[in-house]
């Protein structure tokens, strides 16, 4: 069903940003060194293959959620996360223009086998596909901190920090529809979104 490609969760790993806002258009006052702007180049362009495999992630989950009133709740946050995804993609492509590089091109499909095989989600349920959009979001979430060190460019450091607190709250809001299924189940289950609390945060099927 889903392409052979790298898991999301292990470029997640690698540090990639998940996305950049934009409010950061490089202007014709901003000068980034040649290695500088290749090493972002890279690193965004990795960025937009995720935001690509976001936006997939929830058109197919979409077509797979039921009409009830769980399900048409799962759609409605579900809409509203894609979008921030896509402005997250447009604004990548734009920078990554303005570095003088080709932005990726999203695939056809790609590959979420490593989370299902976790069981940290599915795509059989309305509950299980939350999941899995709540194991996503929380790894892009994650992959924030990894990306900072990695940019060289001031510009681009601020853009991951000013959107990393969206992919946070995305991954709250997917709780929060939990917790009016399951009154145990916090917002925030932990001070830090981390690879050491990830098991607070995602949900098993």
């Amino acid at each position: 069903m889903f392409e052979k490609a790298s898991s999301r969760r292990e470029l997640l790993k690698n540090g990639l940003l998940a996305g950049v806002t934009g409010a950061v258009a490089l202007n014709g006052l901003t000068v980034i060194p040649a290695m500088a702007a290749a090493n972002d180049a890279a690193i965004l362009n990795a960025a937009l293959d995720l935001e690509h495999q976001a936006i997939w992630a929830y058109s197919v989950a979409a077509t797979k959620l039921t009409s009830t009133d769980v399900g048409n709740t799962v759609k409605s946050l579900a809409l509203r996360n894609q979008a921030d995804h896509m402005k997250h993609r447009d604004a990548l492509i734009s920078v990554i223009k303005g570095l003088g590089k080709d932005p990726s091109q999203a695939k056809d499909a790609y590959d979420v086998s490593p989370y299902l095989k976790a069981q940290e989600g599915n795509l059989d349920s309305d509950a299980n596909i939350a999941k899995l959009a709540l194991a996503l979001e929380v790894d892009a979430a994650i992959a924030y901190g990894d990306a900072f060190s990695k940019l060289k460019a001031v510009p681009h450091l601020e853009a991951a920090a000013s959107i990393a607190p969206n992919e946070a709250a995305h991954a709250t809001a997917i709780r929060a529809v939990f917790r009016t299924l399951i009154p145990t189940v916090e917002y925030v289950p932990s001070a830090f979104i981390s690879s050491d609390t990830r098991s607070q945060w995602v949900l098993k099927v």
